[in-house]
């Protein structure tokens, strides 16, 4: 690759960095880009190699946001290992999955996300009056990463966003908190695939390494700004990376 090339891709990381610790769907940034500046890449060595950028930069994110916001590691910690199990266990089974069938899933779960955090302006804004009950709150958590995980690793873009709008909605927690929350589920997904891909030889690691360091600024920069300005900020991201994803998906499946 050219240097213009490498340019394009570690421009791509930092922004991709920026959008997933505010709301999730980098991947939506850094996988097509891939895709453009090496066409001849495989399908699932741009995604190994998405994996090591994704991972480094909500990494970041989960240290940014642990000075600031409370993070309960007693029930983050196991969610974040079962959703690298279950983000692994995707990977593995990536090749079985009808793409045909699974894209149209997410984007038709997406609209119905963007519709209801419009109709629903409170979600994610204000506390929950009645704070969830302990069971409540471990079974959303553990169900949560462990699905969700099983996504990150079949296709992954979005894992964030579907993490704090569950958080948000479920358990009553505000977009900057469950923003938080969700890295570290994320993280744990991001990492379970990337130790799966790397062993089978999908993770072109120079290229990953180099993309991780612009991820990583592109993570702090976010978070920081998550938390300067608050659940609206996060909202209004929200709803724009909702909408982008879902005409880039529509585009990559029907156009």
């Amino acid at each position: 690759m050219s240097v213009a090339d490498w340019a394009v891709l570690l421009t791509a990381a930092t922004a991709a960095g920026w959008v997933d610790a505010v709301v999730g769907g980098g991947g939506l940034i850094i996988l097509p880009t891939l895709f453009v500046v090496a066409p001849g890449i495989a399908p699932q060595t741009a995604l190994g190699t998405n994996k090591i950028a994704a991972f480094s930069g909500t990494s970041a994110a989960v240290i940014t946001f642990a000075r600031k916001v409370p993070m309960q590691w007693k029930r983050l910690v196991p969610a974040a290992i079962l959703a690298g199990v279950t983000s692994a266990a995707g990977s593995a089974a990536v090749g079985l999955i009808d793409r045909d069938l699974f894209i149209p899933i997410v984007m038709v779960v997406l609209v119905g996300v963007a519709i209801f955090v419009t109709l629903r302006p409170s979600i994610g804004v204000t506390l929950a009056t009645h704070p969830p009950t302990r069971r409540k709150t471990l079974l959303v958590i553990g169900i949560a990463a462990g699905l969700i995980g099983l996504y990150d690793g079949i296709l992954g873009p979005g894992t964030g966003t579907f993490l704090i709008i569950t958080f948000a909605t479920l358990l009553g927690t505000e977009f900057v908190r469950a923003a938080a929350m969700a890295k570290v589920i994320n993280c744990g997904s991001n990492l379970g695939s990337l130790i799966f891909l790397g062993a089978t030889g999908h993770v072109l690691w120079a290229l990953g390494l180099a993309m991780a360091v612009g991820n990583v600024v592109g993570a702090v920069i976010g978070s920081h700004m998550a938390l300067a300005r608050g659940a609206s900020f996060v909202r209004v991201v929200l709803l724009v990376v909702v909408i982008g994803m879902v005409i880039r998906l529509g585009w990559q499946q029907f156009a």
